[in-house]
């Protein structure tokens, strides 16, 4: 396992802000790392990073114990950002890099080619600060991935962003992940940690209350639903026993079930309107199995 979680807490004074969580993540994989605002995500990634003590329990990385030995191996992205906003983006990324203990012809070429990929060679001497949010998240992401980390945490890493520099930073976090970064994902875009996540984990009040690989948490979930992409309003589908709640939209019928017997009922009514479009039994989405576990996924 590249990270090892074993029964850690972490108090302060009367208040527990993780609360005897274990996990484990292998190496190469990329974990979903879940939660409502304050329930403890952030406590555990300083934890991680030797920033904050564990109360209780250990954390391990590659069997042992995290220390300064390990540091220049681990990136982060806070979502509090932490650029100098005076610095030139170079200079900036040349500082950031030499602490991960990067050579100077390594920190050139390797600005090089993140400058060109991102698509932002031309605010190479630009300030910080005159720079876009976008872009300057762009420079964010750049300087947690420019030291090629073993192991990459990332909370919150395309918030602000266009949908097509989402895409662009999407693919290489992917391509990082594809040679070797072990990856901790933190984000409110349901989709994207489905799209990018091997494994999911949701943390509830600073407790781990979903843990495990995403396609096994979601076929183990139950509430599967039935979608039927047509223009009748079917009504008789609110009156199925066993059909917990359906919604309607211009385009599409959702039914949500029980289980997937009562689809079998579905069809039943479908089937005598003549044609649709779409007849299709739906695991879970992870954005309604988060909402299921811990409630309005903005709060």
């Amino acid at each position: 396992m590249a990270l090892n979680i074993v029964h850690v807490t972490k108090q302060y004074k009367n208040f527990t802000a993780v609360n005897d969580i274990s996990l484990t993540l292998e190496q190469g994989k990329m974990l979903g790392f879940l939660g409502r605002n304050g329930a403890g995500k952030t406590t555990t990634f300083r934890m991680i990073l030797g920033l904050t003590p564990v109360t209780e329990g250990q954390i391990l990385y590659k069997n042992k114990p995290i220390d300064k030995s390990i540091y220049d191996n681990i990136g982060y992205l806070p979502e509090e950002r932490g650029l100098h906003p005076k610095m030139k983006v170079e200079d900036e990324l040349r500082y950031l890099a030499t602490l991960k203990g990067m050579k100077p012809k390594a920190i050139s070429k390797a600005i090089d080619y993140w400058l060109n990929r991102f698509d932002i060679e031309e605010n190479r001497g630009k300030k910080i600060e005159a720079l876009s949010k976008g872009n300057q998240q762009k420079i964010q992401l750049l300087a947690s991935m420019l030291h090629n980390p073993e192991l990459l945490i990332l909370d919150e890493p395309f918030s602000g962003l266009d949908p097509v520099n989402v895409e662009l930073l999407k693919e290489a976090v992917k391509d990082l992940n594809e040679g070797g970064t072990t990856i901790i994902y933190s984000s409110h875009r349901m989709e994207h940690v489905e799209e990018l996540c091997d494994d999911v984990c949701i943390l509830n009040k600073g407790a781990l209350v979903v843990s495990g690989p995403i396609n096994e948490v979601k076929a183990n979930h139950g509430n599967k639903s039935v979608i039927v992409e047509t223009h009748h309003e079917m009504p008789e589908l609110d009156d199925i026993s066993g059909v917990m709640r359906v919604e309607r939209n211009k385009r599409e019928i959702k039914a949500f079930i029980e289980d997937e017997t009562i689809a079998e009922k579905i069809y039943e009514v479908v089937v005598k309107y003549g044609f649709v479009k779409r007849f299709q039994v739906v695991e879970p989405t992870l954005n309604e199995i988060f909402i299921d576990k811990v409630g309005d996924v903005n709060g």
